[in-house]
Formats: C-alpha cells, sequence, structure tokens
C-alpha cells in the first residue's frame, strides 16, 4: 500500500508540476481561453491523451532493453535530473501568458495534438524521466504502472483545464503574485525530484 501511495504522489506532483510548467502547450491553453474562452482552453489540454501514448509505448521498447545496462540507466538518470532543473527553473521566471487571435478559428484539439507532437518537452520527458520511472516500478507488477499513469495524466490535463477555467474567469490571477508563488512551489517540487533522479543515476554509474 505504502509502495502505490509513493507511486500515485510521484504521479501527482510529476503531473501537475508538468501541467502548470511553462511550456508551448500551456501557452496554447491559455492563449485558446484567452481568445476563445475557456471551453477552447479545456480542448487544447486533452492533447497528451492523444499524443503521449505511442511516445511512452516507443520509449519503453528502447529503454526496456537497456535496463541490464547500468551505465546506460545511469546517464539516463542524470540527463532526467538535468531537464527536472530546467523545467523547474523555467517555472521561477514563466511569463505572462499572452492573448491569441480571437478572429482564427479556434480549432483547438487540432492545434493542441500538433503543438504537443512538435513540442520536444513530452519526448525528453518521458525518454529520461517518466519511462525510467516507470521501468522501475514495474518490478513491483503492473498495478504501481497503471496508478502512475493513471494519476499523472489526470494531474496534468486537470492541471492544464484549471488553468483555462482561471484563465477564463480569474485573468487578473496570471499577472498576480499569487500566481508566481504557485509556479515557485512547482519549481521546488521539480528541483525535489531532479535531485532523486541525480541520486539514482550516481548509483547506477558506481555500480556499473
Amino acid at each position: 500500500m505504502t509502495d502505490t501511495v509513493s507511486v500515485a504522489l510521484a504521479g501527482a506532483s510529476l503531473g501537475l508540476s508538468a501541467g502548470f510548467s511553462p511550456g508551448p502547450l500551456l501557452s496554447l491553453v491559455l492563449s485558446q481561453t484567452l481568445a476563445h474562452g475557456p471551453r477552447e482552453g479545456v480542448k487544447v489540454a486533452l492533447a497528451p491523451l492523444l499524443t503521449d501514448a505511442p511516445i511512452i509505448l516507443a520509449v519503453w521498447l528502447v529503454l526496456s532493453r537497456l535496463t541490464a545496462m547500468p551505465t546506460v540507466m545511469g546517464g539516463v538518470a542524470l540527463a532526467g535530473a538535468a531537464l527536472l532543473c530546467r523545467y523547474g527553473w523555467d517555472c521561477f521566471k514563466a511569463p505572462s501568458p499572452d492573448a491569441g487571435n480571437p478572429d482564427l478559428a479556434p480549432r483547438s484539439v487540432l492545434r493542441g495534438v500538433a503543438a504537443n507532437f512538435a513540442n520536444p518537452h513530452p519526448y525528453l520527458f518521458w525518454a529520461t524521466v517518466g519511462v525510467p520511472f516507470l521501468l522501475e516500478t514495474a518490478t513491483a507488477g503492473a498495478v504501481p504502472v497503471i496508478v502512475f499513469l493513471a494519476v499523472f495524466f489526470a494531474s496534468i490535463i486537470g492541471a492544464k483545464v484549471a488553468a483555462a477555467l482561471v484563465a477564463g474567469r480569474f485573468r487578473r490571477f496570471l499577472s498576480s503574485r499569487a500566481y508566481r508563488l504557485l509556479m515557485a512551489g512547482l519549481g521546488l517540487s521539480l528541483f525535489y525530484f531532479a535531485f532523486c533522479f541525480a541520486r539514482q543515476g550516481l548509483v547506477l554509474l558506481r555500480g556499473a
């Protein structure tokens, strides 16, 4: 039970951090909301459900063949730590979103899918953080893997949906101190996971 709870907490923390962290998809969620209303922003927020599954599968097939190579997996873990540090730092300097063009047709689902497929963040995240964590979790069975994925996607999509709803109703919040503090808190959580991945990477490299 404790392991499952830990996996769920990790999924929630990483999902919320990824959901609120600055990036092309969040920018599109907010710009579509400001230009066309919260409903269009919510449509964009659903993009990870359509784009991440093939990315996860492809990365899993590659990394699952490398789990017996501690040097490679140690390097992947250190790369994941560096990526999380970058995302954490981005949280501290997140710019206020710009409004999109209300005269353009929304096409929010298509824009969201295109933006996420063209966005390097999902590929880097799943290759260096998400799938390595899943491979480690899978040693305890399929349930923790399912729990992590379910909680992660509920959190990342929920975060972006919440951002769309807040942007639609409380536009000033996006330039407020409370928004900055929220982003700083998410940045600190990413630094914590970066530390965990760096420690794991060094252990693997020392044991190689």
